[in-house]
């Protein structure tokens, strides 16, 4: 049976670039929202044909919008995506369609015209409730509209996800673990816990490498990583990836897809996509720039400037890499079935063993797992597993 779909829709422009982002995100004066809806239409109904190909049409699990800031989108605009794809694909019964936005008061006048458009879980971009830090952080919110948003954003969608970010510089545990509690009780079923860190080309980058500020590392960070679980498990909330937290039942079905390592079809300026097509998975990139990207769909009908067929070695690894982030962990025939190698052929036997015997790595009811250890150090170890 042919597995289903996530769909993932990039918008690119942000309102403000945040020192600390590397996501292709894009500041304009002006963005002509007619010209960019129309590329997204079109760029969807090419990958859908090829998709569905001359069989039945593909099962549509998820559609996620992303950015950027999808939510300085038009809503006219995520409404005519939603109705295509859900006349392109099958869509599941409960297919959850998530929004990000963030928490300003410009932002939050148009949920209930996203909510309108079929956008049913919004995912809130609060990334912290001190004053100091949403200052570090390049936030263009306070603490009040936050606390207000996720309030407005309760009463308007039955499931609501926000982001935090910590390990900042100088946070104390303490600090962290009452932010966290303030967060946790204003009643989100989803949480992403974001560690800090620096990224290359952005503006912290260039700071960090002057000594303008430092981040928590080694055991600091391993505390506040720690303090994350406990506070989220007083509210319900269980990890069930490195940096997510839901309720049962409240994951994020769109997520899971890439961590399961499941197809998905991403349009828009730099999005991504890995599609199942005659029996080889198709890895897909579009181009960044949205000017760029925009002229190249309304030239040829799409802007992806590379797609290559993986290896089965790769797509082993990219599995593996996906799968071991998750709580669940990875199925050893689900790998074996991905990647047409057997599991054995996937890992370091010798590496596994010894992770295993530091208690890094599990295998628990047929499954490979991260232990709570091991998903500390897991940047460490996963070069060592995968062949």
């Amino acid at each position: 049976m042919t597995e289903s779909l996530a769909l993932y829709i990039h918008w690119p422009f942000c309102a403000a670039k945040c020192p600390y982002c590397d996501f292709n995100s894009h500041v304009r004066d002006r963005v002509d929202h007619a010209a960019f809806a129309a590329a997204l239409r079109a760029e969807l109904a090419r990958e859908a044909a090829r998709a569905n190909g001359s069989g039945p049409r593909r099962k549509l699990a998820s559609i996620f919008f992303g950015g950027g800031t999808p939510s300085l989108m038009q809503p006219e605009t995520a409404a005519a995506l939603i109705e295509d794809a859900t006349q392109l694909f099958d869509a599941l019964p409960d297919l959850e369609i998530t929004l990000e936005a963030n928490p300003t008061s410009v932002e939050l006048a148009k949920l209930r015209a996203f909510r309108d458009a079929g956008v049913n879980r919004v995912s809130l971009g609060v990334q912290a409730l001190d004053p100091a830090a949403l200052d570090f952080l390049g936030r263009k919110h306070d603490v009040a509209e936050a606390i207000r948003a996720l309030g407005f954003a309760r009463e308007t969608f039955q499931r609501v996800s926000f982001d935090l970010i910590y390990a900042r510089p100088g946070q104390p545990e303490a600090a962290w673990r009452a932010e966290l509690r303030q967060a946790l009780a204003l009643a989100a079923d989803h949480l992403s816990l974001y560690q800090l860190t620096v990224e290359p080309g952005t503006q912290f980058a260039t700071l960090h490498a002057r000594g303008a500020f430092a981040l928590p590392e080694g055991d600091e960070a391993a505390r506040l990583y720690t303090a994350t679980a406990e506070e989220a498990a007083h509210f319900g909330l269980l990890p069930y990836e490195v940096s997510n937290y839901a309720q049962p039942g409240a994951e994020s079905r769109h997520n899971l897809a890439y961590w399961r390592y499941g197809d998905y079809i991403g349009i828009g300026a730099g999005a991504h996509q890995r599609l199942t097509l005659d029996g080889q998975i198709l890895a897909a990139r579009r181009h960044r720039a949205p000017e760029e990207w925009l002229a190249r769909v309304q030239r040829d009908g799409h802007a992806v400037t590379e797609e290559e067929a993986l290896s089965p070695r790769d797509r082993a690894r990219e599995a593996l890499l996906m799968g071991l982030r998750l709580t669940e962990g990875v199925d050893p025939a689900r790998i074996a079935a991905r990647s047409t190698l057997p599991f054995e052929e996937t890992v370091e036997p010798g590496m596994l063993d010894a992770l295993r015997e530091e208690g890094l790595l599990a295998w628990r009811d047929g499954r490979l797992v991260a232990t709570p250890d091991g998903l500390l150090r897991l940047d460490a170890i996963l070069p060592l597993l995968v062949r």
